[in-house]
């Protein structure tokens, strides 16, 4: 799962700012010099226009300088969260590359009105939404501001339209070796880069026409669409991100200037469009990036987007399935249950086998020593059963306390689940949560130590996160060994708008580590018994072109079932209007023939049972 941080203080932006600034130009991260950064109201430079102030690069040539005199006319106004408003210059400079508009962060709510003429004199700096370590790229502002509006009711400057037209096909510039990778000190190509083009138009009042929704709207009252309607197109309405250099363009962030309590935001699903203008200024935050905030919002028009239904297998097929339930606990209402075991029995078909991620202890996120789950588990199959489905048999392993990652106190666990009517579970000195499995050959055959058992506990790689749970499970008289994962989170990496071309992807080393592991624990299967069928599955939390994902293949040991779908449905999840593959099912040479089905019931719509959608592999064996 992939959340946004809990903020549990603040300092006031101005503030922040300002160190920011300090700390930055100290290190050579944003441009400018000591002397400007320590510059006074006495120093203040009159006449500077905006566009002087945003400059030609990302970050501006007057960052820590006094200004006075600066005109323009409001072109949106924000009343809740950080609180200030845009001005543009109506009377544009001739270089693509700098911005006419910027936003004045005044702190408290501002006392402006759109197609208000004003002048405005304050401090210039660099605002880097979720600090310097979160290599997001910096926002120029305007802060501790003394307004004077001049005059009121001013047309608005002509809002850019932003469409397949005029955004570049190609996504960022390389960063600059001699500055870690950073593009702030590359001067804008608009024209070549599609950062670079949204750059140019930081704080500016932009449009969009009609667009198909790529991410539906979330819990933050926000959605995403693409102005490139036939960007790697997936099969379903969204955009496919298929490999590092499918950034996806055309991606837009949509957010809103009213409050929610004036103006709900539209409820949309990957599919609908969002048709006629939408226009405001374009801003930059930590969640996303380039955001059009919409002083005009256009009208949803529903696709009609239905959750989907996988077949059933047939009496001599073994289905085997990975669920990631989202942190499910008995805390959670009871509609949550019932809607996720009504999701395993009518769009799943009830798999013999089905491997779940995410399932917290039996008091959740409470912190107070305990790592059960069995109540957890029991309220799960219950509302299965109750659904019309089989009563699931189950097993697992409880981790030590607060050891495994997730939620603090919520002890999150892999668990089987399996039909009894259908497929039986060998249980075989049931390891512990410390306890390695290992692999010997028993009656001609590869079998676990452990049934079930965990894969290299001690291992770091899997410090603060999911063990992997090795089971047994015997379906027609055929062994199938069974491997649920749940692979370290990205969090940590950079965005794919980060000040840093390519972004950094520190967490993928940990993953590495992690499905090197999983590898060399199928290779013992394997060279136990070559012809063993053997099931990786589970949120491996990487894409199936990743590092990870080669790793877990090395050698031919795994294939990821996914990839043998078109790419147009290679997908389980989607992150700012990408879709993408995190949730995956491997499996050994000796499993053929088989049917592999990413359902897609969760994310690509706004009302969510989960983040994920489940996966589902139907076999021979």
């Amino acid at each position: 799962m992939r959340s946004r941080p809990i903020v549990t203080g603040s300092i006031p932006r101005s503030a922040a700012v300002a160190s920011v600034v300090a700390a930055a130009l100290a290190a050579g991260l944003l441009a400018g010099s000591a002397s400007a950064a320590e510059a006074t109201a006495d120093d203040a430079t009159a006449a500077i226009r905006i566009h002087d102030i945003q400059g030609t690069t990302r970050v501006s040539p007057l960052v820590g300088q006094q200004v006075t005199g600066v005109t323009g006319i409001v072109t949106g106004v924000r009343t809740y969260g950080s609180r200030g408003f845009w001005m543009q210059d109506p009377d544009a400079d001739d270089d693509a590359a700098t911005s006419e508009g910027v936003f004045v962060f005044t702190s408290s709510v501002p006392t402006v009105a759109v197609g208000d003429a004003v002048s405005v004199a304050g401090l210039v700096g660099e605002y880097v939404p979720g600090g310097l370590t979160s290599g997001n790229q910096s926002v120029t502002q305007i802060s501790k501001p003394k307004v004077t509006v001049v005059s009121s009711g001013n047309a608005l400057p002509e809002a850019v339209q932003v469409n397949e037209y005029s955004v570049p096909a190609q996504y960022a510039p390389e960063g600059d070796p001699a500055a870690a990778g950073s593009i702030n000190g590359l001067t804008l190509d608009p024209a070549t880069y599609a950062l670079d083009y949204y750059e140019s138009l930081e704080g500016m009042n932009v449009r969009i026409g009609t667009s198909r929704v790529v991410g539906a709207t979330d819990p933050y009252a926000e959605l995403w669409v693409t102005v490139k309607g036939w960007e790697n197109t997936a099969r379903r309405g969204g955009t496919l991100y298929g490999s590092y250099e499918s950034q996806n363009t055309g991606r837009l962030q949509i957010q809103q200037l009213a409050p929610l309590a004036q103006q709900p935001f539209p409820k949309a699903d990957v599919g609908d469009k969002l048709t006629g203008v939408t226009e405001g200024p374009l801003d930059f935050n930590q969640f996303g990036g380039y955001t059009l905030v919409a002083r005009t919002l256009g009208t949803v028009q529903s696709k009609g987007l239905e959750r989907e239904k996988t077949k059933a297998q047939q009496p001599g097929e073994l289905a085997v399935a990975t669920y990631n339930v989202e942190n499910l606990d008995p805390t959670d209402p009871q509609e949550k249950f019932d809607a996720l075991a009504k999701a395993v029995v009518e769009n799943l078909a009830s798999p013999d086998i089905v491997a779940l991620e995410e399932i917290q202890d039996d008091n959740g996120a409470k912190n107070d020593g305990t790592v059960s789950a069995g109540e957890t588990i029991r309220k799960f199959t219950d509302a299965i059963v109750a659904a019309g489905g089989p009563a699931y048999q189950w097993r697992s392993i409880d981790p030590v306390n607060l050891k495994d990652g997730g939620e603090p106190g919520g002890n999150i666990r892999q668990v089987f689940l399996f039909n009894p009517e259908r497929v039986s579970f060998t249980d075989r000195d049931a390891g512990d949560s410390t306890t390695a499995n290992g692999v010997v050959r028993l009656n001609g055959h590869a079998a676990l130590t452990h049934s079930p058992g965990r894969i290299d506990p001690a291992n770091p790689a899997w410090d603060d996160s999911r063990k992997p749970l090795a089971g047994e499970f015997v379906f027609r008289g055929r062994k199938v060994i069974v491997i649920a994962n749940h692979f370290s989170s990205k969090g940590g990496d950079e965005g794919l708008t980060s000040v840093h071309q390519p972004p950094v992807r520190s967490s993928e080393a940990k993953r590495l580590l992690q499905a090197q592991a999983v590898n060399g624990f199928v290779k013992d299967i394997l060279a136990t018994e070559k012809n063993a069928e053997v099931i990786a599955l589970g949120d491996i939390n990487d894409f199936e072109f990743s590092g990870t994902a080669q790793a877990l293949q090395d050698g031919g040991a795994l294939y990821s079932a996914i990839r043998s779908l078109p790419r147009a449905e290679r997908y389980s999840y989607v992150y700012q209007g990408n879709a993408q593959v995190l949730d995956q099912i491997l499996v050994s040479p000796a499993v053929k023939n088989y049917a592999y089905d990413s359902v897609h019931i969760n994310a690509e719509f706004a009302d969510q049972n989960s983040d994920h959608d489940p996966q589902v592999l139907r076999f021979r064996p």
